[in-house]
């Protein structure tokens, strides 16, 4: 069983910006991302702004037990819901397709990065929209007939 620890919002809380972005870290010590995405022990959530950013999650697997038919990233991959990217030391192909499927960009970083700071670097790139994964993450936060597009769209399984 998957285990969350969730931050409740403080009305003193500093202010991130207008524009504020889930990111999630694959950690084993919440300080540092040393996992690879598809064994991470857990993912600490933050979100980040360009003025700031908070703590807002902790998610913590239980230890592996794969008989090889079930499928290892499904757990990990809903523990994403609602993030724009999760930061990690390594990840597969397949484990890229199905996050980039779900609006999730794997950013990949040395072992060992400090969470801190990826964060300190990640401020101002969402300032500037620098990077198109975070402009596009940005645009659908900001968009919110998109799911009135979504729906009107085709849709064929």
């Amino acid at each position: 069983m998957t285990t969350r620890f969730a931050v409740v919002p403080q009305p003193e809380a500093p202010p991130l910006g207008a524009a504020v972005l889930r990111v999630a870290f694959a950690t084993g010590d919440r300080r540092h991302v040393d996992q690879h995405f598809g064994s991470a022990e857990g993912f600490a959530i933050y979100a980040v702004g360009a003025e700031g950013h908070s703590f807002a999650e902790a998610v913590r697997f239980p230890p592996a037990t794969h008989d090889g038919d079930e499928d290892k990233l499904a757990e990990r991959l809903d523990a994403l819901a609602g993030c724009a990217a999760v930061y990690v030391q390594a990840v597969g192909s397949s484990a890229i397709q199905r996050l980039l499927g779900l609006g999730v960009q794997p950013v990949k970083v040395p072992p060992g990065t400090p969470i801190a700071a990826a964060l300190k670097a990640l401020k101002p790139e969402i300032a500037a929209a620098a990077a198109p994964w975070i402009a596009r993450a940005l645009k659908l936060r900001k968009d919110p007939s998109r799911f009135r597009t979504m729906g009107a769209e085709d849709w064929h399984e």
